[in-house]
């Protein structure tokens, strides 16, 4: 689905990304860990080209989209994102009503019919399972959720541009343990229909929901570097690097 080669990251003179290479593959979970400061949010930043939006920032190497090139083609950012759903790590609905957060998006897309903005809706909210909880209250502001149905509601958003792959960084750091089994319940649903790739500090919840598993850390000029992708299972069951080995079971990090 997302493939990746020899990619490096630059931060005008600073290298944050040194020679990352990676295979994201069609409807998985790919989970990204490591310590702080590895780079694994600017590596999630590469597939939708966020990075771009940072004065001075620049990428090196090839990464590809169903094998359409993400960098150096004609790939046009704003389709790529709407491909490549985002979500952050703490909730952020616009300061709008639920309905209208959800619609924004396709509206500036080009849908206007009322019908098919209401099913968009539905359907978005149906995938997350908070159509129930605010079927009756849609012109509620999104601020007025729980902070657990808050990110169900950003999640909603994304998925209402039809991506292909949803991007989710640290997206449960914010949110108690019960919101949170909510999420990956939800994470695991939306593998079906799409490919889904996380950063995550919680171990336990990459190995509940991830099939792969990246794991990152820093070399000795600071940039961040791949040393082990492999499934979950055998990147926390017999990793091949020792490094990983010593993340996993907390001698450092």
């Amino acid at each position: 689905m997302i493939k990746a080669e020899a990619v490096n990251l630059y931060y005008n003179n600073f290298h944050a990304l040194k020679d990352i290479s990676a295979d994201i593959p069609r409807h998985a979970i790919t989970a990204i860990i490591g310590p702080s400061g590895c780079g694994k949010s600017s590596f999630l930043r590469i597939f939708n080209r966020m990075n771009d939006l940072i004065p001075g920032a620049r990428v090196e190497g090839n990464v590809f989209l169903d094998r359409e090139p993400i960098y150096g083609g004609t790939m046009d950012a704003v389709l790529l994102r709407k491909k490549v759903g985002m979500v952050f790590q703490k909730p952020n609905p616009f300061p709008m009503s639920i309905y209208d957060n959800i619609t924004m998006g396709p509206k500036r897309g080009g849908v206007k019919n009322k019908r098919a903005l209401a099913e968009i809706v539905e359907k978005s909210l149906t995938r997350v399972a908070l159509w129930d909880e605010v079927k009756d209250s849609l012109r509620r502001s999104g601020h007025d959720l729980p902070p657990g149905d808050q990110q169900r509601l950003c999640i909603a958003r994304a998925l209402a541009m039809e991506p292909d792959v949803l991007l989710m960084d640290e997206s449960c750091s914010a949110l108690d343990p019960v919101s949170t089994m909510k999420i990956e319940e939800l994470m695991l649903d939306l593998a079906e229909a799409y490919t889904i790739v996380i950063v995550t500090h919680n171990m336990e919840q990459a190995r509940r929901v991830a099939d792969m598993a990246a794991f990152m850390m820093i070399d000795q000029n600071k940039a961040g570097i791949l040393v082990e992708y492999a499934s979950t299972e055998q990147i926390f069951s017999s990793p091949k690097d020792r490094r990983t080995e010593d993340y996993i079971t907390g001698r450092f990090g």
